[in-house]
């Protein structure tokens, strides 16, 4: 998938995979219920980023990470140094 969005410097361009909407036991949870996952897919990365790259799925985390809304799709732009490791 290409996003037309261009990180600068060591900013990547993530998207959120889909929160678990069934319990392990089976049960199935309401939205507003679902933890949200601190999985993500890389869709674009800065000239300066050095140890992802475009496709790898990532754990990060962090406070200032940006979240946009961009062509109907939600978007999250985070430093590199808030993506803890790659799956």
């Amino acid at each position: 998938m290409s996003v037309s969005i261009k990180p600068l410097g060591d900013y990547v361009v993530v998207q959120q995979e889909a929160a678990e909407a069934k319990t392990a036991s089976g049960l199935y949870l309401p939205t507003q219920a679902q933890e949200k996952p601190k999985l993500a897919k890389v869709l674009a990365v800065g000239k300066d980023v050095k140890e992802v790259k475009v496709g790898d799925r990532v754990v990060y985390g962090g406070y200032s990470n940006t979240d946009i809304k961009h062509d109907g799709q939600d978007y999250i732009v985070i430093k590199e140094e808030n993506i803890y490791a790659t799956v």
